[in-house]
């Protein structure tokens, strides 16, 4: 298996208002919403506003989010702290070696009133799915999810039945600890839109968070940290609608599908950027380009995304491993050897 840590970072700054703003009053009021999460967040998490970004931009896709970081760095706090400000469910799950994909599903139960057997909805009946540490449970149960990630539901026993929407699997996982985990797999990999890493904060954040929590800051009480909704569903709907509007030209979707072809053909890499991974870089850009106000993708667009979206899609031949090269340089060098469409 190879080793799929790499800087994986989105952009922590949108731009401002630009030309090409959103002409449609509901999608310009929800983009208003969205961009005012970030900030609502960061009440309660300091210096992971990239990794905001992330979570919004697989709402706003319809895909999942991957978070690397080591212990302490906030990563369930920023789901609890945005499922707040999105006025929306949220539910975590621990996962461990014993956990059973019933456990996270859900199962029948017999009823001793009736006799009969009832559906017991498990944890990922909700908005925003925290799968802490994912790679610490056997594949049985990591792909218990996969039905969920992709369908949008769940089958026990034969019936399918619908998962809230919105629904986003935000799955996180120690990247410096390895004893005792289940690596996730490449297919399922593939399955996540994003992965985002969460750096240790900088000195100043960290003085920051020393300071909040100094002045009586606590972690379960997102209410007393001043966390309000300031978006819902409604917006994320709205959002999701103008984002498949945003243009991509044909020399955008060319540019694309250089970049993935360039990694398949990269002597340093067993595994290459699929279709998916490209289909995958033209949803991100695209809901990038609409953070930032446009209606049109550029090149700009797709480079602030390739890492996050395509890095954990790429596999190291061993000699490269073995040689110190990173999954990230190979990325960068695949995306300087493609020409920029102008």
């Amino acid at each position: 298996m190879s080793d799929h840590t790499t800087d994986t970072q989105i952009p922590a700054d949108t731009q401002p208002p630009a030309a090409g703003t959103p002409t449609n009053l509901d999608a310009a009021a929800a983009l208003d919403s969205l961009l005012a999460v970030r900030a609502e967040v960061g009440k309660a998490v300091v210096g992971q506003d990239a990794a905001v970004t992330g979570a919004i931009v697989a709402l706003l896709t319809r895909g999942h989010i991957l978070l690397e970081g080591v212990p302490g760095v906030a990563k369930t706090l920023l789901v609890r702290a945005l499922a707040a400000a999105l006025d929306v469910t949220t539910k975590r799950v621990q996962f461990t070696p014993d956990l059973m994909p019933g456990d996270v599903t859900g199962s029948l139960v017999l009823d001793p009133r009736t006799s009969d057997f009832t559906f017991r909805e498990g944890p990922v009946f909700t908005n925003l799915l925290l799968a802490d540490e994912i790679n610490r449970t056997p594949p049985k149960t990591q792909s218990a999810l996969l039905e969920a990630m992709e369908e949008r539901q769940v089958t026990v026993e034969g019936t399918p039945r619908p998962l809230p929407r919105p629904f986003l699997v935000a799955a996180t996982q120690n990247p410096v600890e390895y004893e005792g985990t289940y690596p996730l797999p490449e297919a399922q990999l593939d399955r996540f839109l994003l992965k985002v890493s969460l750096p240790v904060p900088s000195r100043e954040d960290e003085v920051e968070v020393l300071r909040r929590h100094a002045t009586g800051f606590d972690p379960r009480d997102l209410a007393a940290a001043g966390v309000t909704a300031v978006a819902g569903p409604a917006d994320l709907a709205a959002g999701a609608a103008a984002v498949q509007q945003v243009v991509v030209s044909p020399e955008i979707a060319g540019y694309i599908v250089d970049i993935a072809r360039a990694t398949r053909s990269s002597p340093s890499l067993a595994l290459g950027v699929s279709p998916r991974g490209a289909t995958a870089l033209l949803a991100t850009s695209r809901a990038w380009a609409w953070l930032n106000r446009r209606t049109f993708v550029t090149p700009d667009d797709v480079k602030a995304m390739a890492h996050a979206t395509l890095a954990h899609r790429l596999a190291l031949r061993p000699e490269a491993e073995l040689e110190g090269v990173s999954v990230a340089a190979v990325l960068d060098s695949a995306l300087g050897s493609v020409a920029v469409p102008r």
